[in-house]
């Protein structure tokens, strides 16, 4: 029996799905999810958190029914002491907290891939750099931080 890939989404990840602004990111996201029998899903609290604050209640509901499935991942002292970490050697800008919470719990959890469509602040190479170094100084696992896109 094969291993499934365990993979983390963030909230663009789940927004991406219903954005008509943009139809190609949309369109990529919608072939990811029709390809995930070998996928393990996983949010964790700071996704529900955003997605609760989506001032758009048709939008917030589609985006609890499609997160409805997945496992949640839980925000632990750890998960905020890494996520420091990775503001301190500014792999995340500061008053960004929250794409750092990401990071880390996706680390901390044994993620394969975190996935997600933030250029600005977690697909971008610095991140990714400043990521791979606080990981190896903390003696922690390294994760693959792409775009949906990229995983199919």
């Amino acid at each position: 029996m094969k291993k499934k890939v365990r993979v983390y989404l963030d909230t663009s990840v789940i927004s991406a799905l219903f954005d008509e602004r943009n139809p190609e990111r949309k369109s990529l996201t919608a072939a990811f999810f029709k390809d995930v029998e070998n996928i393990e899903l996983y949010i964790s609290e700071i996704t529900l958190a955003e997605i609760e604050r989506t001032p758009n209640l048709e939008l917030r509901n589609k985006m609890r029914e499609t997160i409805s499935q997945f496992s949640v991942l839980s925000l632990t002292d750890e998960v905020e002491r890494l996520a420091s970490e990775y503001g301190r050697y500014t792999a995340i800008p500061e008053g960004f907290a929250e794409d750092a919470y990401h990071i880390a719990i996706a680390v901390l959890s044994g993620m394969d891939y975190l996935l997600s469509w933030n250029f600005r602040h977690i697909v971008r190479r610095k991140t990714k750099d400043v990521v791979r170094m606080v990981n190896t100084l903390n003696g922690v696992s390294q994760i693959e931080i792409m775009t949906p896109a990229e995983l199919l």
